[in-house]
């Protein structure tokens, strides 16, 4: 790995955030192939596209000691197969979202230190310029392990956890929320939008056909949940969609701490985690959806099972980023796969 130039970063982020994808097709595919790995291990991140890149920011070394939070940047060429470090963030954060807007790269939210705690809800916005990065407009209100998205040239931040009392530094502070916020980049504010019809945290999103996908996801007490809904942003209405099935091999239901693309005209899902008496595990499934036909069919697992991981679409390739490989986040990875959407007429 080499420190990449700060010119280098933000021609990056500064990018067309939406990478060509192919035409609509039918999807048959290849199994996952193994990829150049994340120089570190890490998890309870996500990710962007931006400039044909994959950026990722923050997360945890091993969340069993929530002190060794990650400050540092990572962007894969997969051209190159090659992982280069960015500048470090302002301060360390697990759980940020990752997100264009318009072009540019943006850092928002997630957990990071305070005197309360490790899992204090911050409201940070930190966007890519020539200086690396700098701090734009802050959350109304503190925001993590929520969707982060570009749609229509805004960042859309749906769904997650925030503190609703007083208390904000313990995992215990923080609560599933529905909110929905878009960040204006040229009036450098937020706006809040309708509500996703469920409040849930640790789901996973994407823009498709112009709207936006929000998908699994659990609650603190009711566990992992398949719900897929989808975000009209012309009528501001959301839809709630086919589920994700419960997995095959575990009879559990895939829900939190995945990961989703969109690529082909399709949306893949992927990982997560469920617990239970005693455990728990760490799902390998990849689950593909098809709009037109409001189905989910079964997709190559992954070579490694995984939650708390990132993932991202380059034109017909799918990239699943490190991520917790045990339940609960007892070990991180840095391993990287792929694999192609193979499209036929």
């Amino acid at each position: 790995m080499t420190q990449i130039d700060r010119r280098a970063f933000i021609a990056a982020a500064g990018a067309a955030a939406a990478v060509p994808l192919a035409g609509r097709a039918q999807a048959l595919t290849t199994g996952w192939a193994p990829k150049a790995p994340l120089p570190w291990a890490v998890q309870e991140i996500y990710c962007a596209v931006s400039g044909g890149r994959i950026v990722v920011a923050g997360g945890l070394r091993r969340p069993a000691r929530v002190t060794e939070i990650e400050d540092r940047i990572a962007i894969y060429d997969p051209t190159t197969d090659v992982w280069t470090q960015g500048p470090r963030l302002p301060s360390p954060r697990h759980h940020p979202m990752v997100v264009t807007c318009g072009g540019a790269l943006m850092i928002v939210g997630g957990y990071g230190r305070s005197d309360a705690g490790d899992w204090t809800a911050m409201t940070d916005v930190w966007m890519a310029d020539g200086e690396g990065l700098s701090a734009v407009a802050r959350l109304p209100t503190p925001l993590s392990e929520s969707v982060g998205v570009d749609l229509a040239g805004r960042a859309h931040l749906v769904t997650g956890r925030r503190p609703l009392g007083a208390a904000n530094g313990q995992w215990n502070d923080q609560s599933d929320v529905a909110d929905h916020w878009a960040y204006d980049r040229g009036a450098d504010r937020w706006e809040a939008l309708r509500p996703a019809p469920m409040a849930r945290n640790s789901a996973a999103g994407a823009v498709l056909d112009g709207v936006l996908w929000v998908a699994g996801g659990r609650t603190v007490t009711g566990g992992g949940t398949g719900r897929l809904d989808r975000y009209d942003s012309v009528g501001d209405r959301w839809d709630t969609l086919a589920p994700i099935p419960a997995s095959p091999a575990t009879g559990q239901q895939v829900g939190g701490g995945l990961a989703m693309a969109a690529a082909g005209g399709r949306l893949i899902a992927l990982g997560g985690e469920w617990f239970a008496a005693g455990g728990g595990g760490v799902f390998a499934e990849t689950w593909i959806y098809d709009p037109t036909a409001d189905r989910w069919a079964a997709g190559p697992p992954m070579r490694t099972p995984r939650h708390g991981l990132a993932a991202a679409a380059i034109d017909q390739t799918i990239y699943a980023i490190a991520g917790g490989e045990v339940v609960s986040g007892g070990r991180a990875g840095g391993v990287v796969e792929a694999f192609e959407l193979d499209p036929f007429y």
